[in-house]
């Protein structure tokens, strides 16, 4: 049974970290054995444990979050492989595979890379990222961007990320959400899920749910998630959105904070708004279309790979535009029917292009070529 070896950055349950572990149980059943080198402690590691899979301890921050020099971090890195001696090595996200390029070059280990972020590198973090067997993208406009920037677009493949369709299904909404946050019945509930930052965009949301509060007085906006980075411009930027919970939208915009299980607050929702200002490509837009709701999105990354014009499965605006949003919420929230339409469209096009399952298989295919 082939040993694999899979690298993570972070403790947290992000999108890199979800996508992992929906494929971990496929993969196992391909006939791989799977080694996580991650964090020891954290939500993450907790997950890992309940599937049983075996966690190997690395951290790439110390005891005060100071992020450790790139060659402390190679050097243990290197000692791990040795000590393991796995047969393929799989680097989870852009940053692990940079620092292990070199790495897993100089000791001749089958690799392959994750490209999961659009961002500008430097030339020797390409350099290092060419190194791996394989590299793997998560849409097509991942894979153009970095090829842009000179990475080995041969060895560079697209692969897209799976939801599960079980866990991720129309399901009747129970009511949970309005009791914990005592709303009326009635009241209706527009979402924007992920990390509270600058690129996930969501002030454009409070923007834009100031512009039709007046209209739609039952609409009451969720912001899901929780801030990930502790640079100042990061702690201005949640201190604005919370700013905003006490001017128009005052009683009408709340903070629900990470939530593991958004498989059960999907269903509670009228519309899923994902104002990105990048988006390689959007687990939760994924999620949210398996769930079968009606989704408005920015036009931004991989989100047009996901739902193409034809598919006639999300309403995509321009990224930065306010004004755009709040018409396309204006409009969804005057038409049930559309509404319906749309979120049938978007089950349908996770069915045909995006089960989990497939992922997995193409995936796995990888692997084997790489091996």
């Amino acid at each position: 049974m082939p040993k694999l070896l899979l690298l993570c950055e972070f403790a947290t349950l992000n999108g890199g970290e979800q996508s992992m572990l929906s494929t971990l149980a496929g993969v196992r059943a391909a006939g791989f054995a799977p080694f996580v080198a991650c964090p020891a402690e954290g939500p993450l590691a907790e997950t890992l444990r309940e599937q049983g899979v075996e966690i190997v301890p690395f951290c790439c921050f110390d005891g005060v979050g100071t992020r450790r020099p790139l060659a402390e971090l190679r050097e243990e890195l290197a000692k791990l492989i040795e000590l393991l001696r796995p047969n393929l090595f799989h680097a989870n996200s852009l940053s692990m595979g940079r620092l292990s390029g070199p790495v897993v070059a100089e000791l001749g280990m089958p690799s392959i890379t994750h490209l999961r972020d659009i961002i500008r590198l430097a030339p020797q973090a390409i350099k290092d990222l060419n190194r791996h067997r394989r590299v793997l993208a998560v849409s097509a406009a991942t894979r153009r961007y970095h090829a842009a920037q000179g990475l080995d677009v041969e060895k560079t493949h697209v692969l897209y990320n799976g939801a599960d369709l079980e866990r991720f299904c129309p399901r009747t909404p129970t009511g949970f959400l309005h009791g914990e946050l005592r709303l009326s019945p009635a009241a209706r509930l527009i979402a924007t899920i992920g990390q509270l930052g600058l690129r996930k965009g969501q002030e454009v949301l409070v923007q834009a749910a100031e512009r039709i509060a007046e209209r739609h007085p039952d609409v009451h906006f969720l912001l899901v998630g929780e801030r990930c980075s502790s640079k100042d411009e990061s702690l201005t930027f949640e201190a604005a959105l919370h700013a905003a919970a006490s001017g128009p939208l005052a009683g009408r915009l709340h903070f629900l904070g990470f939530r593991p299980q958004v498989e059960l607050l999907l269903s509670e929702l009228t519309l899923l708004v994902h104002p990105a200002r990048q988006e390689p490509l959007g687990r939760v837009l994924l999620e949210a279309a398996a769930a079968g709701l009606a989704v408005i999105a920015t036009n931004v990354g991989g989100t047009a790979e996901i739902f193409p014009p034809e598919s006639e499965a999300a309403v995509l605006v321009p990224p930065n535009d306010s004004a755009a949003i709040a018409a396309a919420m204006d409009e969804l929230l005057q038409n049930d029917e559309k509404r319906r339409q749309l979120g049938t469209a978007a089950r349908r096009r996770m069915e045909e292009a995006f089960d989990v399952r497939l992922a997995v298989r193409n995936l796995v295919e990888h692997y084997r070529e790489v091996l």
